[in-house]
């Protein structure tokens, strides 16, 4: 599948002055096909060592020096190969697996920078490594699932891909390419991004096969994979409360039917545990894990936002759209025919956030001050920018329009299932399928 990082990696590679990439992601979101694909088309030759197949090996040299040349000696004894320092890719998966390994990274920085190294590990093993960390001596990219625009580029529809780009430098589309866009945005709330959920799906999209039973199925095949994952690098005790604080989020989620997604709330999630400080270290575990996303609540829209939040007031979402719709068991054909009854609010917010998160390292903020509330505030350029998230055609933001009369802001937004509207000076719509373009536009 093709990915918008691919970009990212080539700029890299052409850097005078590289550092060892880690590129870091949940588990199964592509790490490793993106690199074998990116050694393939942009290196002479590249070496792919899986540290969690062949871990008994690569411990062994990782063990004793840490010298890139004395491991580099051993590693092509491993392969059987010479390795040409500036003609070839080196890729160490499963990092984690070998924590001496990413210790190992500072020392190739330092007295073999010409040698491109990627490595890719899931945020479980790195954070938690008791190794010394490279800091400063490796960059870092982060790999999520796909988004609305890589699910648009894989479709297999190139006219309507760029029908798609044409409308955000237009700020304008017509109404069958918005109606279009707005059915596949619904298939793309089913399928999320995980890329084993789409290639099933772009291989039998149109066949006549119920494939969304499918697509259900491989996603609780990965919620299994992730469970067994937090069992691996937390601890009995600490696996049982990660898991209780994953699977409540769907269910604080789906409470937000009419309205925005409120405030997380600790009672209840965690027997015998009420507060932040005693479910902090689970919260924190998926965040470092990239399997949620916290988002700060604002009591007030200044810069810095941060200086206006709290740490115990925030936001939590699911890390993709797909796999919150199969922890609810939310039946595709509600989602596909847009019967928000059900899914409006809290399903579309999910989305936009993770959305948004995808293509920024910015942080995503939220506005609660008295009656009023906004889902979405960033920062650019100096200006606040506050968005309101609608999940159907009716986008009446009676809190945007308070904000507005307090703040004036340059501009504000709203994202909803509308079209491009910009009759008014400051508030302008923005069609749902562009959340991961806000900045842009």
């Amino acid at each position: 599948m093709k990915r918008l990082i691919t970009k990212k990696l080539v700029s890299w590679k052409n850097k005078p002055k590289r550092k060892p990439l880690i590129l870091q992601g949940a588990r199964q979101v592509g790490k490793t096909w993106i690199l074998k694909n990116f050694g393939k088309k942009e290196f002479t030759n590249f070496y792919h060592l899986d540290f969690e197949k062949n871990k008994e090996d690569f411990i062994q040299i990782f063990n004793g020096n840490l010298s890139p040349k004395n491991i580099l000696y051993n590693i092509s004894l491993f392969l059987g190969a010479e390795i040409n320092l500036k003609k070839d890719l080196l890729v160490f998966d499963e990092i984690q697996n070998v924590p001496r390994a990413i210790t190992s990274l500072k020392y190739f920085c330092e007295e073999m920078p010409e040698l491109a190294i990627c490595a890719a590990g899931s945020l479980l093993g790195i954070s938690f490594s008791k190794e010394s960390y490279p800091v400063g001596k490796v960059e870092h990219l982060n790999l999520y699932p796909l988004n609305f625009e890589e699910f648009l580029i894989n479709y297999g529809n190139e006219n309507l891909y760029a029908a798609f780009i044409k409308g955000i430098k237009d700020k304008n589309t017509t109404v069958f390419i918005h109606k279009k866009l707005i059915a596949l945005l619904r298939e793309f709330y089913v399928t999320g991004g995980m890329p084993e959920v789409l290639d099933i799906f772009f291989k039998n999209k149109d066949k006549l096969t119920n494939i969304y039973n499918e697509i259900r199925e491989i996603q609780k095949g990965l919620l299994i994979s992730y469970m067994k994952d937090i069992n691996k690098h937390s601890g009995k005790t600490n696996a049982l409360h990660i898991d209780s604080v994953f699977n409540n989020i769907p269910m604080q989620l789906a409470e937000n039917i009419d309205d925005s997604v409120k405030r997380y709330r600790f009672k209840n999630v965690i027997s015998g545990k009420k507060g932040y400080t005693q479910l902090q270290g689970p919260i924190d575990w998926l965040l470092k894990a990239d399997l949620i996303t916290k988002v700060q609540i604002c009591n007030k829209a200044e810069i810095p936002f941060k200086a206006f939040s709290k740490n115990n007031i925030f936001k939590l979402y699911l890390f993709d759209v797909g796999i919150l719709g199969a922890m609810l068991e939310l039946p595709p054909s509600v989602i596909l025919l847009g019967d928000y009854a059900i899914t409006k609010g809290f399903f579309v917010e999910n989305f936009v956030v993770a959305e948004m998160k995808s293509t920024s390292t910015s942080e995503i903020y939220s506005w609660a001050e008295r009656n009023s509330e906004i889902e979405i505030m960033i920062e650019s350029k100096g200006d606040i920018i506050p968005i309101e998230v609608k999940s159907s055609l009716r986008i009446k933001a009676k809190s945007l329009q308070q904000f507005i009369l307090k703040y004036s802001p340059k501009n504000a937004y709203v994202l909803s299932e509308k079209m491009f509207s910009s009759k008014e000076q400051i508030k302008k719509n923005i069609p749902l399928y562009y959340a991961a373009k806000i900045r842009e536009i």
